[in-house]
């Protein structure tokens, strides 16, 4: 009887950390710390001198990136044609097109057809405003 009883915590236990170590939270990249900062310039040169190192070192990473604007739509913008940044919600009407901006994202991979650098979950960190 006591082993039955033991059989069944030990499972009991397995099933709550299986249950926990599939079922995790959602990571909060505005909370956590970025581990690199770049310039859009910066990153865009190690991925074109080696794409599969730059990927392992920012790999599942947050990044944070400074660079112009060149693209603007609803839910993403682009810097400097080669930084996609997606965002959970809609955009800002005070990020426009030639804004200087610093964003934290989770660095997605590379996309080396187009050449762009991927990165979602992003956020606004510093805006330059025009006036």
């Amino acid at each position: 009887m006591k082993r039955k009883l033991i059989v069944l915590l030990v499972m009991t236990i397995l099933a709550f950390a299986g249950y926990k170590y599939l079922y995790q939270d959602h990571r909060d990249i505005q909370k956590e710390q970025s581990e690199f900062v770049v310039s859009s310039s910066s990153i865009a040169n190690e991925f074109s001198q080696n794409t599969i190192k730059a990927e392992k070192k920012y790999f599942d990473k947050i990044i944070e990136i400074t660079g112009t604007i060149t693209e603007v739509n609803q839910y993403e913008f682009t810097l400097n044609n080669i930084i996609s940044c997606q965002f959970d919600s809609i955009i800002e009407n005070s990020i426009k097109v030639n804004q200087k901006i610093t964003i934290k994202g989770l660095f997605l991979g590379y996309d080396d057809l187009i050449e762009q650098v991927k990165l979602n979950q992003c956020s606004v960190i510093k805006l330059k405003l025009i006036r």
